[in-house]
């Protein structure tokens, strides 16, 4: 390759003293917070304090913590490129999103709310048995070790890409920063930083939006071509699953996979649950979906703008940008590397990002270590001192893998999209799971077990088996018109010809293996749900609906059952529920549940 391109990577390079000032402010902002909330506020050191902020949280920052915390860098950084190379359609998903907080508002989020739970898979126990809450557990607990380095690695690409800083330079400073505010200052700190790294993430995009959109001449000519290269597009109503982003794969997968990660998932629902009422938890659902939607839709523009500004010099195929994920930060240094403390800003955006994601996850782990993995085995109750202890050193110790594993995702490139489709594998089992728990009370906990189980298997042989498709090129999906007749510097033109060197075609591939990611959550959902219910016609038999408590079903179920005057259990009450024993017997036995 030419070294023209080699001197423009280095050019492009600046970033100054004022950038690295904002890039630290920003972390030890976040350090002061954990020290304000650990040390000079003074509140019981308590697991309901240190886990859900005594659940006298308020609406405004759970909401900005809500969107902080779903909001990674790998969308902030994934989503321009997508827009840039396949146009808009992925972006009608908002409508999916908006559905979601209608369905979650008035079935989920009351169900887990009155049971004043900490671990949402407490559910699964009271509404099923152990067995089902361990299986919850432990899904959600490889798919967080699975996710997390991917999540700390996709911004430490672009600090690379801007600075030259090497990774592994800066991996492990920024996970001991977000270790320590989340270990010291419990939920509080988490929620407080991600408020300030929410405004963060959208001043860093707005900055971008308006610098880029002044640099071009106005949004007239961002729009115009996005409309000439088919980017600015309608729905595409075509019913084939296999197509990758349609009306209905956006609409209706993205709802499913939404209300998944917001509703059902430890993650989310732990916020919803620090708020003091179901009506604080549907405001800050509100509030989420629209601040989701808003910045989707700026990471969208953004993507616009990078074309228009690239158009005639595609810098993914001549290699400026080395990886999809760099694409924004090389558009970012090529308009702001002569603002000084700019581009500090930008950077500072995409790992507040990485930082609300790692926080959240980490406190959530430790809630879900704790009450899942440790209090069900231990004979007498934990003083608090041992509970304290048990909560900070899972937040080290896994802060501590996260870091580590990101040399494995480094050293083995394929291994990122493997890593990322666990979430596929986990996700819809999970959520029909629960749902069939919430709104189907005639299913048992051995037909759900086994349900669960099978919808595992079958989402691990499908992702896994597409994602090999992918890796080898022999699954293609062809992007938008780019061009590379502009370019003003030297690079190696036989890369723009590179073709797949896969002795397939897509056509030879089994169709399911083709069908789009965006309905993953949909079928391991589906199927979950499909096989509950056959094992509980053709195996283990029905359960009768009435033995299940009132309160652990949706309020239309519940009337449905019970009848509209059932009394309904609040607070901090005991549930007694009927269900099967451990055993897995057709007695039934009488389950009872501190909540």
């Amino acid at each position: 390759m030419a070294t023209d391109l080699e001197d423009i990577v280095e050019h492009m390079r600046r970033f100054a003293w004022p950038d690295y000032l904002v890039f630290v402010s920003m972390l030890m902002l976040c350090i002061l917070i954990g020290v304000y909330f650990g040390f000079v506020q003074r509140k019981p050191n308590t697991e309901s304090e240190y886990l859900m902020g005594g659940r006298t949280m308020m609406v405004f920052p759970i909401a900005l913590s809500l969107i902080a915390s779903f909001i990674s860098g790998i969308t902030l950084l994934g989503l321009p490129t997508e827009v840039y190379s396949f146009g808009i359609q992925y972006v009608y998903v908002a409508l999916g999103v908006t559905l979601m907080g209608f369905v979650m508002g008035f079935i989920y989020l009351p169900v887990f709310h009155k049971l004043n739970i900490t671990s949402t898979y407490e559910y699964l126990e009271t509404r099923f048995d152990r067995r089902l809450r361990m299986f919850g557990s432990i899904m959600f607990t490889i798919m967080n070790i699975g996710y997390l380095p991917i999540v700390i690695y996709v911004p430490a690409l672009a600090f690379n890409q801007v600075t030259g800083v090497n990774i592994h330079v800066i991996t492990p400073i920024v996970c001991i920063v977000c270790v320590f505010y989340t270990c010291v200052g419990g939920l509080k700190a988490v929620v407080w930083t991600d408020v300030v790294q929410t405004f963060s993430m959208f001043g860093a995009l707005v900055l971008v939006a308006v610098k880029g959109t002044i640099d071009l001449g106005g949004s007239d000519v961002v729009f115009r071509s996005a409309w000439n290269t088919g980017r600015l597009e309608r729905p595409n109503f075509d019913i084939n699953p296999t197509t990758r982003h349609t009306f209905w794969s956006q609409l209706i997968g993205g709802f499913v996979y939404w209300l998944q990660t917001n509703a059902v998932s430890q993650n989310m629902i732990q916020r919803y649950l620090s708020l003091p009422s179901v009506a604080a938890g549907r405001r800050a659902l509100w509030i989420f979906v629209f601040g989701v939607c808003l910045l989707m839709s700026l990471c969208s523009y953004c993507g616009l703008l990078i074309y228009a500004t690239y158009q005639n010099c595609d810098p993914l195929t001549t290699k400026l940008a080395r990886a999809k994920d760099q694409l924004l930060p090389l558009f970012v240094m090529d308009i702001l590397r002569d603002l000084p403390g700019l581009p500090g800003l930008f950077v500072a955006g995409v790992f507040s990002a990485a930082l609300s994601s790692l926080s959240t996850c980490l406190n959530s782990m430790s809630a879900v270590i704790l009450e899942d993995f440790v209090k069900p085995f231990v004979h007498k109750p934990l003083s608090q001192r041992t509970i304290n202890w048990i909560m900070r050193s899972v937040v080290v110790g896994v802060g501590a893998l996260c870091a580590a594993l990101v040399f494995v995702v480094e050293k083995m490139g394929t291994v990122l999209q493997l890593t990322m489709s666990l979430e596929a594998i986990t996700n819809g089992p999970l959520l029909g799971t629960f749902t069939i728990g919430i709104l189907i009370p005639w299913v048992e906990s051995r037909s759900a077990l086994t349900g669960g189980i099978f919808g595992v298997i079958f989402m691990s042989w499908l992702s896994l088996k597409a994602q090999y498709w992918v890796a080898t090129g022999t699954i293609v999906f062809p992007h938008k018109p780019m061009s590379v007749d502009g370019c003003t510097y030297e690079f190696d033109r036989s890369l723009a010809n590179a073709t797949s060197t896969s002795v397939y075609t897509t056509d030879d591939i089994f169709p399911l293996f083709r069908v789009s990611y965006m309905w993953y959550t949909f079928l391991g959902a589906a199927v979950t749900i499909l096989v509950s219910l056959l094992c509980s016609v053709l195996i283990f038999g029905r359960q009768d609906p009435k033995t299940v408590s009132p309160d652990l079903m949706a309020g239309f179920v519940r009337r449905y059952i019970h009848g509209p005057d059932v009394p309904s259990v609040q607070g901090n009450a005991r549930v007694v529920v009927l269900m099967p024993n451990a055993y897995g017997k057709n007695g039934k036995t009488s389950h009872e549940s501190a909540l």
